[in-house]
Formats: C-alpha cells, sequence, structure tokens
C-alpha cells in the first residue's frame, strides 16, 4: 500500500491537475494522498520494530544531595 500511495503521489506531482480557462480538473487530491503515506509509512516503521515503541527517560543526577 505504501508504494502505491508513493506512486499516486508523483502522478499527481506530475500533472494530474489540468485547467481549461477558469476551470480545473483534479483528478487527485494530493493532500489526502499525502495524510495516507504518512499513515502507511507509520505502519510500516511499527511493523519494522516488532510494533514496540522505543521508550525512555531523561534523568539528571547532576544535583547536590
Amino acid at each position: 500500500m505504501l508504494d502505491a500511495y508513493i506512486a499516486a503521489e508523483q502522478a499527481v506531482l506530475l500533472g494530474q491537475t489540468y485547467r481549461f480557462g477558469e476551470r480545473q480538473l483534479t483528478r487527485a487530491d494530493l493532500a489526502e494522498i499525502r495524510a495516507g503515506r504518512k499513515e502507511w509509512q507509520a505502519a510500516v516503521t511499527r511493523a519494522a520494530s516488532g510494533g514496540r515503541r522505543a521508550r525512555w527517560a531523561n534523568a539528571d543526577f547532576g544535583g547536590t544531595t
């Protein structure tokens, strides 16, 4: 699915919007495609990490006791 969204984004960027005088035709919505691509990229990233998110906390041990 990620590859399909990337291909769709490229197709739109290469000119799927046409102008006829004052009228404009857009075959696909770039914003929707980009949102879908981001969603699938996040899913691919999660799957690559085994579904685990990195968790850590910063501690400051430089204070006085």
